[in-house]
């Protein structure tokens, strides 16, 4: 017998008859064909990037975001990943890379997720292609365990650029801390806020994240994708190295939180996804962002902490804290 989903249970999941007026939003190119740029604004486009990426105009984009599968055997609702040696793997990521490259702007960035292993990979691989400006080590607070090694909770992003001129708006990706040694200068804080709820800074933001929530059944950005990414760790790397109006690219879009996030944030974007099941998703979450611009732990233009969501909720309604 089906289950019966929980009222509060508001994960996306429909398969590709129930979504078939999203899926028909959908961009189809014809792989040999190039396009120009403005078509594929706010598009989410089906189909394979490894054919449709040749065919976007150079120097086109102000900021790529790739999710790419890990080197892990994994089954993408019937699209399946089979992990590959290390060779093999560099090949693939290699060719992707290279044609990213050159669609980016002389003053885009880049930003590549992977985990551990394929981070060994790619991080070498983007040090001979990029000028590699950081590694970002966020936490997954969820995960497996493993009775013979140490439970994998940590995934890396690549930050590269293409030239030494590139945006990074640090001020608009600042976090929101507690403040555990309150210290004052004339009996007023110093640097931080004192509130009915505690004392808080807004911090510069480090490239370790600990403040990341993988998305879960009752939050409303979360789908059955399996490696979808937050929409508060994407809203990071589009608030700092993107500026309103700017195109933002995701070339495995995946359930489109990169599109989702952009629009949010007032940015173009376009995506490529080869599972049409997933475009649908994409499309249907980009209809939902035209009502709701939220994003989960960012609240008046800084992020906060895990677990203060009831702080958030206050600040959002412009309580006094």
């Amino acid at each position: 017998m089906a289950k019966i989903k929980s009222t509060k249970n508001k994960t996306i999941d429909f398969d590709v008859e129930q979504g078939k007026k999203y899926i028909d939003r959908c961009l189809v190119l014809n792989d040999d064909v190039s396009v120009n740029l403005e078509t594929l604004i706010n598009k989410t486009i089906l189909g394979d990037t490894f054919k449709l990426i040749k065919n976007i105009p150079s120097n086109s984009v102000d900021l790529l975001i790739a999710d790419p599968p890990y080197n892990l055997s994994k089954n993408y609702h019937g699209n399946k990943f089979q992990k590959t040696n290390s060779d093999n793997y560099k090949n693939y990521t290699l060719e992707w890379l290279k044609e990213c490259k050159r669609i980016m702007k002389p003053n885009a960035s880049i930003y590549v997720c992977c985990d551990w292993e394929s981070s060994l990979i790619i991080g070498n691989l983007m040090y001979d292609l990029f000028n590699i400006q950081n590694r970002i080590t966020w936490q997954r607070e969820k995960g497996r365990g493993a009775l013979s090694n140490w439970k994998n909770a940590m995934e890396d992003i690549w930050f590269g650029t293409k030239s030494n001129e590139y945006t990074f708006n640090v001020d608009k990706v600042m976090c929101r801390r507690k403040v555990i040694a309150p210290y004052k200068i004339g009996g007023k804080p110093k640097d931080w806020e004192e509130t009915t709820e505690g004392n808080f800074r807004n911090t510069f933001p480090s490239n370790f994240w600990d403040d990341i929530s993988i998305p879960y059944w009752s939050m409303p950005e979360n789908t059955e994708h399996p490696t979808q990414k937050p929409e508060k760790l994407i809203a990071k790397l589009v608030l700092a190295s993107s500026n309103e109006n700017d195109i933002v690219f995701d070339p495995f879009l995946g359930s489109g939180t990169t599109s989702v996030v952009a629009k949010k944030l007032n940015r173009r974007y376009f995506g490529i996804e080869q599972n049409p099941q997933y475009c649908g998703w994409a499309e249907y979450r980009l209809e939902l962002a035209e009502k709701n611009k939220d994003i989960q732990g960012y609240v008046n233009g800084v992020f906060w902490e895990r677990n203060t969501l009831a702080i958030q909720n206050k600040e959002k309604k412009g309580d006094n804290i």
